[in-house]
């Protein structure tokens, strides 16, 4: 047997599949996990990292970020992937379109993908891939391409961008999105991106399980008609106003619109992005039961599990689909405890400040839309699911397994002979309160900021490389693109 790089000694193994942590020893060798167990052996020469009874997780797969949509991809991919490191994130799934913000420009992806990785390329400190958005017609016919070329196996419909902008309503659709002239992105564009994504399913049967379609579901006519009565009659303000706004009934009639479009077109692996509402779960769940046949994933954030209007600190909170009622959340969490989100994502955006608000800091429909948070996610789901009875088993599902085996990472996802040796170390007895100036990212405020987190990562290796220790990100970006499924 191949002598080990590293044993991580004296730790609790948290794996999915149910059961308490387990304490053992982890062995890496060549960046893999090659055995783990009580006491194992230290041969000369192998080196020792001293776990101090921390929980082991599997490395977090954050399935939703969004580098490079408010700053340069290349400066995202460096500055966020620390943030991620941070927080024990080890593989950053990240969301790319064509259109305004992100590369600023449409065209063929045959142009725009490999753009998008040359300014990743040898920036990132933990591995990433990205999913995709089909945005015109053209589109479609390349997932076959970047199926096979570039590892794409995930693909993303906005469906609230056929009238509405990225951050209220808009006039200027066609500009927004850059599309060509004749064309319209809506449900007719839905369908057929659904029926594209469907033959490739079917033009690679070995893979069809790891090629899916992820939908923000949103209805904007709903959205807008529901913005126009909230200005006017103008009793909410800030979130409160926003999350009116764009009401959850909208979210509800979205998913069933796009859960019917699934079962019309034949495609099975529907994913359903950062469901923010009760109403939103309650048509999930609704849809699950009519269409069987139908793999739904439902998402969650941790931005939506932890603040809610009220505590979100105002308009920084803003992002689409809104932070709700604190209501919301508790039905989110009556969800997810009885197992019905497959996995929470932090949909990390990071908005700087001179770029997040516009001239008036209160104006919450004037303000840019999302936030980041990665850094949180493992330690705050952790911190909160302890105190309602959430197993750290289902954790490491919620923020790693689900994720890599739908999404095409094989090899993510467990501590286990075999896998990456991707590992986050958590100190569950140490809380923390959030100060954005103690994150990584570049953002200078937080919805999260003031709130005790219940959770601390306290070291993350990726691959058997520390890449996170003592609170600072370590060494030079190691971070690999992932071409999907991995292996392949």
């Amino acid at each position: 047997m191949t002598q080990p790089d590293l044993i991580i000694r004296d730790v609790r193994v948290v794996r999915p599949g149910g059961g308490e942590p387990v304490a053992a020893d982890i062995a890496v060798t060549g960046g893999v996990v090659s055995e783990v167990g009580p006491g194992l052996a230290v041969p000369e020469g192998t080196e020792v990292h001293e776990g101090r009874g921390r929980l082991a997780f599997p490395g977090v797969v954050d399935a939703h970020q969004h580098w490079g949509i408010y700053n340069p991809l290349s400066d995202d991919t460096a500055t966020e992937s620390r943030a991620c490191a941070q927080g024990g994130v080890t593989t950053s799934l990240t969301y790319m379109r064509t259109g305004q913000y992100y590369l600023n420009r449409g065209g063929p992806y045959s142009e725009v993908f490999p753009e998008v990785l040359a300014a990743a390329e040898g920036r990132s400190y933990v591995d990433y891939a990205f999913h995709l958005a089909p945005m015109q017609a053209s589109h479609i016919d390349e997932i076959p391409a970047l199926v096979r070329d570039h590892g794409v196996t995930s693909f993303k419909i906005f469906m609230f961008y056929g009238s509405h902008g990225l951050h209220g309503r808009s006039t200027d659709q066609s500009d927004f999105l850059m599309i060509p002239e004749g064309e319209r992105y809506d449900i007719a564009h839905f369908e057929f991106v659904m029926r594209g994504i469907q033959a490739a399913r079917e033009a690679n049967p070995d893979i069809a399980d790891q090629i899916s379609l992820s939908l923000h579901c949103e209805t904007a006519e709903i959205m807008t008609a529901y913005t126009r009565l909230v200005e006017e009659e103008g009793e909410l303000s800030g979130l409160e106003a926003y999350s009116a706004s764009r009401p959850p009934h909208s979210e509800g009639l979205a998913v069933t619109i796009a859960s019917y479009l699934a079962h019309e077109t034949g495609l099975p692996t529907i994913n359903l992005l950062h469901l923010s509402s009760g109403k939103a779960m309650e048509a999930a769940m609704l849809m699950a039961k009519t269409f069987p046949h139908v793999d739904f994933r439902r998402e969650v954030t941790i931005g939506h599990l932890l603040a809610d209007v009220t505590t979100a600190g105002g308009v920084g909170g803003k992002v689409n689909p809104p932070l709700r009622p604190r209501a919301d959340v508790e039905k989110l969490w009556e969800h997810l405890l009885a197992g019905d989100v497959s996995w929470v994502v932090s949909d990390h955006a990071c908005c700087r400040e001179e770029k997040k608000f516009g001239e008036d800091h209160d104006d919450v429909f004037a303000a840019k839309s999302g936030f980041g948070g990665t850094e949180y996610l493992l330690p705050g789901l952790v911190g909160e699911g302890r105190k309602r009875g959430l197993s750290m088993s289902t954790v490491a599902e919620l923020v790693s397994t689900n994720p890599a085996r739908r999404l095409g990472l094989p090899t993510k996802g467990d501590i286990a002979p075999g896998f990456d040796a991707d590992i986050a170390l958590v100190n569950p007895d140490r809380s923390f309160v959030v100060d954005p100036a103690d994150s990584e990212s570049t953002q200078e405020y937080t919805p999260f900021r003031g709130m005790e987190i219940g959770a601390t990562v306290e070291t993350t290796f990726l691959r058997g490389q520390r890449i996170f220790d003592g609170g600072e990100v370590l060494g030079e970006p190691r971070g690999s693109y992932l071409h999907r499924p991995t292996g392949r």
